[in-house]
């Protein structure tokens, strides 16, 4: 059965005496965390959770979270991971359209939880804390000593195993289901081309709530060992490569520069370092070098695709990277890679044709790893997921040796820091500001993130807001990734004949402006 619920009693069997965790507190065994997975299952049933029901999760990076997302699986249970960067409001229109029956959170996150909005969760949640920390309600550690393990759920591979929350196209959150085959087959496609192996050891530094992360699942059919990193900084990651010895590491782009700027590779010992895969935007020429140089024993892997392929489509191996830089030939490296098996991919016209080979297009993708659709979004659904195709909106082409190029995003998304932002959602919140009249939001290229989000603002007659006021305005009502950092102060903004925003002509404005200021932001980029 092509089943996490499987996967993880097949590991608690083959690889039982190997080490399945390594972290501070301890280590586990494959067969000591698959124990600990059932108990927390029991947990999960105790408090009325059912097969096919829904719980949400608040939590940073940490073997308890990957515990209790995986009792989710192993009972037939549908983990809702959140974005714990998202304001109070954003993440329970999460919990309430998902219908989430509980929810796990770390204590970390008790003020989150103390917010009004989360109240109707806020009486008994799942508390993700030590043993010997003192909480008052559900301490997971405490139940799971005293739980008896679950028996193995009766799991379907078409059942949804979880429930990951993107943006959509009107800037609501939806939600995406993906289902057991889903997420099973795109770890075998992955481990098909990254060869993973029992004794390689897997850093968790990118957060969990991205569904990138569901690419770690093929470490767990090999018996491979997980790491759990709450929070990244460049020496938190360093450390933690020489510390635990890692072999593999899931990094977007700006997260390597990030490192690289904020600590000196040189004072760790980071030989254990395989390979580096990264997504969410590709990385220049200037740092596949510097991290060639940093890393010195490691293969860089590009992976591009969306939450509705859960979510590899494409890999960019690490041979494409080093005939690049052998050969000269470096526009392969601004490419997206290649298909993974069993994935198909069409580049098509506004009527739904192929178009000619190297021309832009509309990217179709068909595979057995394609989600069966939004949860509550019939109409987003039937839009986009149509003859056994998803139309992703994303523009790109195809050469004729198969390498795809992806030009651009989907319509009025920004990916910054790998991080999804649709700019319609920072619209509506800049423009409850009072002294904006008007505001349009875009991208615009930043070394470190990939992009950076732009303003666009027409202040109200008389008024003249500043970018630290907007900023603390934007607190109120979205998530601190979402708020733009770049502004830019205009009578009027660029628009077409029929009074569309043109935000191509807004970001040249910008751009122009950097230029005219010998290239100096006009407020710098930064992430919270």
């Amino acid at each position: 059965m092509l089943t996490l619920t499987s996967a993880l009693h097949r590991a608690s069997k083959v690889f039982g005496s190997e080490p399945a965790v390594i972290d501070p507190e301890g280590e586990y065994t494959w067969a000591e965390f698959v124990d600990r997975i059932a108990r927390a299952a029991s947990i999960l049933q105790s408090l009325g959770v059912k097969r096919g029901e829904r719980f949400g999760i608040i939590s940073r990076n940490s073997f308890r979270k990957a515990e209790i997302m995986h009792a989710g699986y192993w009972m037939g249970a549908i983990p809702v991971p959140a974005n714990h960067r998202l304001a109070p409001p954003e993440i329970a229109a999460i919990f309430e359209d998902a219908e989430c029956r509980v929810i796990a959170v770390e204590d970390h996150f008790r003020s989150v939880l103390g917010h009004q909005a989360l109240k109707a969760w806020a009486g008994d949640p799942i508390w993700l804390v030590p043993q010997t920390t003192e909480i008052d309600g559900n301490n997971y550690e405490s139940l799971l000593a005293t739980a008896v393990p679950a028996p193995m759920g009766a799991v379907d591979e078409d059942d949804d195993a979880v429930l990951q929350y993107t943006g959509g196209t009107t800037g609501r959150s939806k939600g995406v289901r993906l289902t057991h085959r889903n997420v099973i087959t795109n770890a075998l496609q992955i481990a098909s081309a990254i060869h993973p192996k029992m004794g390689d050891v897997h850093l968790h530094i990118n957060p969990m709530f991205h569904s990138g992360d569901l690419l770690t699942t093929m470490f767990t059919l090999v018996g491979a060992t997980h790491v759990y990193v709450p929070e990244f900084s460049g020496p938190k990651l360093f450390e933690a490569i020489q510390k635990y010895r890692i072999s593999f590491a899931m990094l977007i782009p700006g997260m390597i520069i990030k490192a690289l700027q904020e600590a000196d590779p040189t004072q760790y010992d980071l030989s254990s370092l395989q390979k580096i895969w990264y997504g969410g935007s590709s990385l220049s020429v200037e740092w596949i070098l510097k991290t060639l140089d940093a890393f010195k024993n490691v293969q860089l892997v590009q992976c591009y695709g969306q939450t509705e392929s859960a979510p590899a489509v494409t890999l960019l191996l690490p041979a494409d990277h080093a005939e690049a830089l052998e050969t000269g030939n470096t526009e392969i490296l601004s490419s997206a890679g290649r298909l993974l098996p069993g994935m198909t991919i069409n580049i098509v016209d506004a009527n739904g044709q192929d178009v000619a080979l190297g021309q832009p297009g509309e990217i179709v993708l068909s595979g057995p790893n394609l989600s069966p659709g939004y949860v509550n979004r019939p109409e987003e659904t039937a839009a986009v997921f149509r003859d056994d195709r998803f139309y992703s909106g994303d523009i790109g082409r195809m050469d004729e040796r198969g390498y795809l190029y992806v030009l651009d995003r989907k319509v009025d998304m920004v990916v910054t820091g790998g991080e999804n932002v649709y700019s319609s959602e920072v619209e509506i919140a800049l423009s409850q500001h009072p002294d904006v009249l008007e505001c349009a939001v875009t991208g615009v290229p930043d070394d470190t993130f990939g992009e950076a989000l732009l303003a666009g603002i027409v202040a109200a007659p008389g008024k003249n807001p500043t970018e630290q006021e907007l900023i603390a305005h934007c607190r109120e009502f979205i998530g601190g990734f979402k708020i733009p950092r770049r502004y830019i102060f205009l009578d009027n903004l660029p628009k077409s004949t029929l009074h569309k925003v043109l935000k191509h002509e807004l970001s040249a404005l910008y751009i122009n402006a950097l230029d005219a200021q010998t290239g100096e932001h006009l407020i710098e980029s930064a992430r919270e």
